[in-house]
């Protein structure tokens, strides 16, 4: 083989090396959020919708929606931790850790708001913190998982706005469809799509 031949194979090959290596750190930079998480909190969203516009428990919607958030958010953390499992990871890795970087702010941000707002007797903000904090928090986890996750959390600011001009009576509505259906109808376009990587 000619002198030139040689060095051509071996520049190939060397740019296929980078390649591989290139994917190999995109791929362990990043995690698959299950879609099934998205539609189990989903559902747990609608099902607080539906107990707290029940007469009985209307008043105490703030507890309702308080006490499904840190269902959804166990359901959804047993969800990727058995996926993780699946696929010989653990949810200590560095693509979780980032994950929960990205989401710690935002979260953290909506507890104290809604802290803030409820000792200042705002109950009316509530909802859209909420909404808006989540959305940007989504937005946020977006660099370490899928775009599609971005454009969920973006749906999320874009429903804050709109929370905060709705009547009071609207609230549970647009809190349902924030984290009951946004939730699940992403939830299954994540799952259809591969994004998630459920196998």
């Amino acid at each position: 083989m000619p002198h030139a031949a040689k060095t051509v194979a071996l520049d190939s090959h060397a740019a296929a090396t980078l390649r591989y290596i290139r994917a190999s750190m995109d791929a362990a930079g990043t995690l698959a959020v299950p879609g099934s998480a998205g539609v189990a909190m989903g559902m747990i969203g609608l099902f607080a919708a539906a107990l707290a516009s029940t007469p009985q428990l209307r008043p105490h919607w703030l507890a309702v929606w308080l006490t499904a958030a840190v269902t959804a958010s166990g359901v959804g953390g047993v969800i990727m931790a058995r996926q993780s499992s699946r696929h010989g990871s653990t949810l200590l890795g560095a693509p979780a850790r980032k994950l929960v970087l990205c989401l710690a702010p935002g979260l953290l941000a909506g507890a104290v708001m809604t802290v803030v707002e409820y000792r200042s007797k705002d109950l009316h903000a509530i909802p859209g913190t909420w909404l808006l904090m989540y959305g940007c928090a989504l937005i946020s986890t977006s660099a370490t998982t899928t775009r599609i996750v971005g454009v969920l959390g973006a749906l999320f600011a874009l429903l804050a706005l709109l929370a905060f001009t709705l009547p009071d009576n609207l609230q549970t509505l647009i809190l349902a469809t924030g984290f009951g259906a946004l939730h699940i109808v992403f939830g299954w376009l994540i799952g259809r799509d591969g994004h998630g990587r459920e196998d």
